[in-house]
């Protein structure tokens, strides 16, 4: 029986300065140095933020000191919105692993634009339940495919695919970042990293340039 081909989810940036016009006041842009911090775990939680430019990881650190990527995240992405839920702390620490800069929108604005402005309404439901879709193929990804698949799928994530043509650079991630996103090992890491480059898949030399030839890989069988 033929594998149903599931749809491609695009997600276009909002234009969140144009967007909220007279509630710009509001609102902020903040920029930032790669590798400093957005937020850490455990501050208080009363804004949200979105991704204009540069890129921001997600981590967790448990009680007993183990700290797991949990969310790489690009322009157009949003961010800390458990906020509007009554979250009243952050639950991971933002890092800009790119000189990144964000919008901080005060959690009382975004819940009025929710409220009021139908079309931010529409463009924010759908960013959240694609993200939802794409929590629930992460989920999939590491209980039934290879570390190999796994890591092909992440670099394509991360390059944005299917939204340019063409081949994507990422920020510079190291490979005990991508081991831990997907639950394996530095050494496999680097293996399947030198493998891809032997097929042409990616370029790696300190950047990574991902091509979309990558996508072969999570398709075979």
């Amino acid at each position: 029986m033929a594998k149903q081909k599931q749809p491609k989810v695009m997600m276009v940036p909002f234009d969140l300065e144009a967007l909220l016009g007279s509630t710009a006041a509001a609102a902020q842009v903040v920029t930032y140095r790669r590798g400093s911090k957005v937020f850490l775990q455990g501050d208080t939680g009363n804004d949200v933020r979105y991704v204009q430019k540069g890129s921001i990881t997600l981590t967790v650190l448990s009680t007993t000191g183990k700290e797991a990527v949990v969310g790489m995240l690009g322009p157009g992405d949003f961010f800390g919105e458990g906020a509007l839920a009554g979250q009243a702390i952050r639950m991971a620490t933002a890092t800009a692993t790119s000189a990144s800069s964000v919008l901080v929108i005060a959690k009382d604005t975004m819940a009025r634009l929710l409220h009021t402005d139908s079309a931010f309404s529409d463009r924010f439901i759908a960013y959240m339940l694609a993200r939802n879709i794409r929590i629930e193929s992460d989920l999939v990804d590491q209980l039934f495919n290879s570390s190999e698949k796994r890591l092909a799928r992440t670099l394509l994530l991360l390059a944005r695919y299917g939204n340019a043509k063409a081949p994507q650079t990422l920020p510079r991630i190291s490979q005990e970042t991508l081991a831990e996103i997907i639950g394996s090992t530095r050494s496999r890491v680097n293996f399947f990293m030198n493998k891809f480059r032997k097929l042409g898949l990616i370029e790696y030399n300190g950047d990574i340039k991902v091509h979309h030839s990558l996508l072969s890989v999570v398709l075979h069988d």
